[in-house]
Order: structure tokens, then sequence, then C-alpha cells
């Protein structure tokens, strides 16, 4: 698929991401793609896998299922949040997606993080974040669903860097866009994102979304990350009394191969998101 075609795919991608908890009309869809409504849904289907109604609709059910895990809402809150008309309809989607009730879910919590191997920390090992405010930053991006492990990101940025970023100032991030818990599989969704437009190529563009995050910081190389998010679930996310959104996880690469040499002076902002 060339990129103007790609374009308009992560176009459409990024605005059902953004109004999924409503009904989106075929007007809507033809005016963010630039396709007509039966040309969108069949080149979606053929490049994200699954059509426009099943991905919103694994949107609604997915992010109710971080809101159980990660906040105190009650069910019937969380099913008109995330766009359904009724505990009943959201009842059935959720059994549909996950082969169990919302209440079972809940009930389920804390076995799913222990099968995660998620438990609780030693307090000298736990790690407190810097509750932050972070403005609206517009971000090009390449996605793709991926085994969230070093060398499948590492492939996806090298295939980004390819278009060369070379205005000063440009920041690079990462969106984490499923949660690994809630999926039947590793593979989740992940954008590497530049700050400013690439000199080769046109790259799509979206916003990460401003708010209130928990960061916490990452040292050394990008290897070890999952080492210091399982000292997250496994520590302070069990204990706080705040409330975590949704959207999704931002990673923000402070210091990284291209500018520092040394591995040891690598830095990584992990960016939780809160209501």
């Amino acid at each position: 698929m060339d990129t103007g075609h790609l374009v308009r795919v992560y176009d459409t991608l990024h605005f059902i991401e953004q109004h999924y908890h409503r009904l989106i009309s075929i007007k809507e869809l033809e005016q963010v793609s630039h396709y007509s409504y039966r040309n969108i849904q069949r080149i979606f289907k053929y490049t994200c896998g699954e059509t426009i109604g099943a991905y919103q609709q694994r949107l609604k059910v997915e992010n109710a299922y971080k809101m159980i895990l990660y906040t105190r809402e009650t069910l019937s809150s969380i099913a008109l949040e995330v766009g359904f008309a009724n505990v009943a309809s959201f009842s059935k989607a959720f059994r549909q997606h996950f082969g169990m009730a919302p209440s079972e879910a809940r009930e389920r919590k804390l076995p799913l993080l222990a099968r995660a191997e998620i438990v609780p920390l030693e307090t000298e090992e736990r790690l407190i974040p810097e509750i932050i405010y972070v403005p609206p930053v517009t971000v090009y991006y390449q996605s793709a669903f991926i085994d969230y492990n070093h060398a499948a990101v590492e492939e996806l940025w090298e295939q980004l860097m390819a278009h060369q970023f070379t205005a000063p100032g440009t920041e690079f991030y990462g969106v984490v866009a499923d949660e690994p818990l809630i999926r039947e599989s590793l593979a989740c969704r992940y954008d590497a994102c530049a700050s400013r437009q690439a000199e080769k190529g046109v790259l799509p563009s979206k916003t990460i979304p401003a708010g209130r995050y928990a960061c916490f910081m990452h040292y050394g190389s990008y290897e070890t990350i999952e080492e210091t998010y399982g000292k997250i679930y496994a520590g302070w996310i069990l204990e706080t009394r705040l409330e975590f959104a949704p959207t999704p996880i931002i990673e923000k690469y402070i210091k990284h191969p291209d500018n520092t040499t040394a591995v040891e002076e690598q830095e990584t902002a992990i960016w939780l998101p809160l209501q």
C-alpha cells in the first residue's frame, strides 16, 4: 500500500480511537478517509484485519476492561462511558469478547495480576512517580501490531527513522495503545512517533492527548524496560488511590542511542494516563 493510502487508513484509525464511544456516521468516515464508505470499509479490513465496526466494538470493551482494572467506577457508569446504552448490552458484548461477564472480570482482577506474575514488591523496590500535566503533542508516526519486546519495537523504529528527522528539537515517543494484560496474545498496538514531520515521505499525524500522567523513569537500555514496568505494576499501581484513564500509555525517549553513546545514560519516561 502506498504512503497516501496508508495515511488515510491511519487517519481513520485515529478518528475511531477518539470517537469510539459514540455512533460514527458514514459521512464522517468518508470525510476523514477521503474514500467512499464501501472503499474505506474494504481497505480498512485489508490493512487492519477487522472491519471498522468490529474495531470500534473492540475499543469499547477493551477500554471498559481497563477501567474495570484500574478505576473504582461502577459497571453501569463504565458501560455508559464507553458507549453502551445499558448494562445488558455492555455485558453481552463484553462476554462475547472476553468469555466472562464484566462482574466476573472485576472479581478476577487480583488473579489476573497474579497470573501475569504481578505480585507486591518489597517496599524498598517500589517506584514513586511524579504526577505531571502534559499539553497536547502532535506527532508523526508509524503503527504496527507487534509483540511488545525489544526486537519488534526496534524494527518498527528502524522503519520510522529511515524517513529521516533532522529538525532541531525533534522529540520521540512510543504510544502503547493496548493493555497486554487483557489481550489473549501479547501482540499490542504500538506507535513509533516523532514530534516533527519527516524529511523523506509524508507520515500521518495524531495528537497525544493532554492530561495528567503518572511519570516513571526508566534508566538504561530499552531492552530492560519490562523490568521497570514490572516494578510499576507490582508496586505503586496496586496501592495508589489515583484512577487511570483508558487512553494509551506514552513512552518519551529522552536520551536514546541517537543522542547519547553510553547505554547507562539512556532515559525513558513512562507516562501512565490518569483520570
